[in-house]
């Protein structure tokens, strides 16, 4: 009896802890270029590449009693090829042809180097986090050369803690806002164009 009533408890226990725990989140955000962008090329070929300069694909935890199991993850292997295929996509609307490699062509580089996601640490439950990504741009046509920064962020709050889906739609989101900034920088295809 003693023993079942002791099991019981156990249980009990366990579920409850479950119930405040996150489980870590791997996010497959789906960036997208928000702006039309006024052509300035004419169909010159332009060297495309995109780079992952951040120093973790860990982006965060989703806070709770333990944030320490409940890392949020976008890898490289998963969101190099949407953002390369998105900063291709620009550099056409801004009248270029992405190409992987031309002599002598103008070059961009763009680089992400910072993806976040912060909860606060105390308390139980997620009721907020703040989302943030930072992409930098390195043009060099001749010897010409420029670089940006472009960052965006945005402050969420939530009734409950976000599911996956909510969470990837928020990077989202944060990652299509500074692409479209990095690309609405008039000098970026000014000198690609030079």
């Amino acid at each position: 009896m003693l023993q079942r009533l002791l099991f019981g408890l156990i249980a009990v226990t366990s579920l409850t802890l479950a119930g405040c725990a996150h489980s870590p989140q791997q996010l497959s955000p789906q960036p997208k270029l928000t702006a039309q962008l006024a052509p300035v090329g004419h169909g010159q070929p332009v060297v495309v590449k995109v780079v992952d300069g951040r120093a973790s694909q860990t982006l965060g935890t989703r806070g709770g009693l333990y944030p320490e199991t409940s890392a949020i993850t976008v890898t490289s292997n998963d969101i190099l090829p949407k953002l390369q295929a998105q900063a291709e996509a620009a550099v056409r609307l801004l009248g270029f042809t992405p190409t992987p490699n031309a002599y002598n062509a103008p070059q961009l580089t763009v680089t992400l180097t910072e993806l976040k996601y912060q909860s606060p640490k105390e308390g139980m439950y997620v009721t907020e986090a703040t989302i943030g990504a930072t992409f930098k741009a390195d043009v060099a046509n001749a010897n010409r050369r420029y670089s940006g920064r472009y960052g965006a962020s945005l402050d969420q709050r939530f009734g409950m803690a976000p599911n996956q889906e909510t969470n990837t739609k928020l990077v989202g989101d944060v990652l299509s806002d500074a692409l479209t900034r990095l690309f609405k920088d008039q000098a970026v295809g000014q000198i690609l164009g030079e």
